[in-house]
Parts: C-alpha cells; structure tokens; sequence
C-alpha cells in the first residue's frame, strides 16, 4: 500500500510518501506485531545524506498493546537499495516514531 503524507518535516528530511506492510510472524513464537515502513525522504544537496538517486528510510517499528517503538531502522539509496551507514539523532528519532505510531492504521486495514 502506498500512501501520500503531507510533508512531515524532521529536522533536516522531509517525508513525502510511504508504504507500509504487517510482517506476519508464522512461527508464532514472537510477541508483539511488527511493520516495515519505507518512508520517501526528501534531503536538503548540502546534506551529508543527499543522494541524486533519493533516500528511503526502512523502519521495522514494533507494536505490542500499549509498547510501540522503533525496533530498526536503514537509510538506503532508493536507486540501488544501497544501505548508508547514517544514524537518526534523538529528535528525528522521535519523528520517524511518531509518524510510524500515527499512520500505523494503513497496515491494520
């Protein structure tokens, strides 16, 4: 499912789009629900982070009753799925959590 977001600024990445899918679990053996985000990510060029062939951000959030968290997250080059060994602060963080938290009812429907 692919979803247009209105732009949600963090810090210095805009998101523009995302998808979002539940990760079945069919062992049974984990606890919780987990969904995998790619958010479309709009970069300022003079950021480190910028790319000419775009940035996604793979982000496996975790849902468990009231417990919903980042469990990981990727920055990879949208044109060659390269992933980038680039670290979200504290505030982002909070961001990309936030937004995942708010749009997770995409992957309920």
């Amino acid at each position: 499912m692919t979803c247009t977001a209105a732009k949600e600024r963090v810090k210095t990445m805009d998101i523009t789009s995302y998808t979002v899918e539940y990760i079945q679990d069919p062992t049974g053996i984990l606890t919780g629900d987990r969904y995998e985000y790619f958010l479309d990510i709009d970069v300022d060029e003079d950021d480190e982070l910028y790319s000419e062939n775009g940035i996604k951000l793979r982000v496996l959030y975790y849902k468990n009753g009231e417990d919903e968290r980042i469990l990981n997250y990727h920055f990879v080059e949208s044109h060659s799925g390269n992933i980038l060994d680039f670290a979200l602060d504290e505030v982002e963080e909070k961001k990309v959590s936030a937004f995942c938290r708010e749009n997770l009812s995409q992957a309920q429907e």
